[in-house]
């Protein structure tokens, strides 16, 4: 009974949330619909990332691979071929699923810092190919003029629908057998394996399911961005960003990557003015906050607390159902 009530309470707590941000483009201003647009981006690349590495065990340093290609298959799709813009992000999301369904064989064989340093050299390989590309004429920038009549307020919807998709697929997944398996994997693969898991198969789901939606906000990515080139759309920075959100806001929590967006952006915003110091920045707090509260905030809110909104635990209920207590025999 507690134990449905605090569903509800979540529930409803959410809800309002959503209704919230739902409501923002009617008051706010478009430069303040531009910062929750980057929020809603940077929460799911970051829910996404932290389902591989913080629930899966499995850290990349490679997920701007996913983000070129879906900004590129964006960009070549509706530009180049006209097709309607939310095609071209579904299109290119299948292509990074299908993409990370090639490339597992040879990245499942690493693990550790190999996996970690394997995937990023995939990102590089990415980068080199598409700049010298002639379909897409190697490392020209490409402005991508198909979403220069959209408002902010589309931009802002669309990253919105990211952002709740994301999360609720994180949610979702790790409250199956198979997120409980990934977490088993991430404690221990051997004894998972021990225990029945099928190590390869759950871990390519998990890893295809990451590819896909990470080609989805990538094409949702470059709709803000408006513009696309090989160095960008495959950059580094964009692992950084996921990393450093994940990792100031909680790994392995639902609500760190939300906290740490948050945070990522407002940082960011401050120190636009001050090129080059951001990473500098960023990485003086991300050791201040590993040295203080290893878990993150809300790793360390956790701790403390037992506070926890979006848990991906499934209660064991308190007290036994009538009918079950009378089956019991009693001595």
């Amino acid at each position: 009974m507690q134990n449905r009530r605090r569903i509800i309470n979540i529930i409803i707590l959410i809800a309002l949330v959503v209704v919230l941000f739902i409501v923002f483009p009617l008051a706010g201003s478009n430069y303040f619909l531009n910062i929750l647009t980057l929020i809603c981006l940077y929460l799911a690349m970051s829910q996404m990332w932290n389902l591989l590495g913080g629930y899966a065990g499995m850290l990349s340093l490679g997920m701007q691979a996913f983000i070129g290609i879906g900004g590129y298959t964006l960009t070549i799709a509706s530009v180049k071929f006209g097709l309607n813009i939310y095609l071209a992000i579904i299109i290119g999301a299948v292509i990074c699923a299908l993409f990370g369904l090639a490339v597992s064989p040879a990245i499942f064989k690493m693990s550790g810092v190999y996996f970690a340093i394997g995937t990023w050299i995939i990102a590089e390989a990415l980068n080199i190919f598409f700049s010298n590309w002639k379909f897409v004429d190697y490392a020209k920038d490409w402005s991508i003029n198909s979403v220069f009549g959209m408002g902010a307020k589309q931009l802002y919807y669309t990253a919105l629908v990211m952002a709740v998709l994301a999360t609720l697929i994180v949610y979702c997944l790790l409250r199956t057998k198979t997120g409980l398996a990934l977490m088993a994997i991430r404690d221990s693969a051997s004894a998972a394996e021990t225990m029945g898991v099928e190590l390869y198969r759950t871990k390519l789901l998990c890893y295809v399911i990451t590819c896909f939606m990470m080609g989805l906000i990538g094409g949702a990515q470059y709709m803000q961005t408006a513009y696309i080139n090989p160095s960008t759309g495959f950059s580094i920075n964009w692992t950084i960003a996921m990393t450093f959100a994940v990792i100031i806001g909680g790994l392995g929590t639902m609500e760190g990557p939300i906290v740490g967006a948050i945070l990522y952006v407002v940082i960011e915003q401050i120190m636009y003015n001050f090129t080059g110091m951001s990473n500098i920045v960023l990485g003086i707090i991300a050791i201040v906050v590993i040295l203080l509260a290893p878990r993150g905030i809300m790793g360390a809110i956790y701790n403390r607390t037992g506070f926890q909104l979006l848990s991906p635990r499934r209660s064991i209920p308190q007290e036994i159902p009538e009918e079950v207590s009378e089956e019991i025999p009693k001595e």
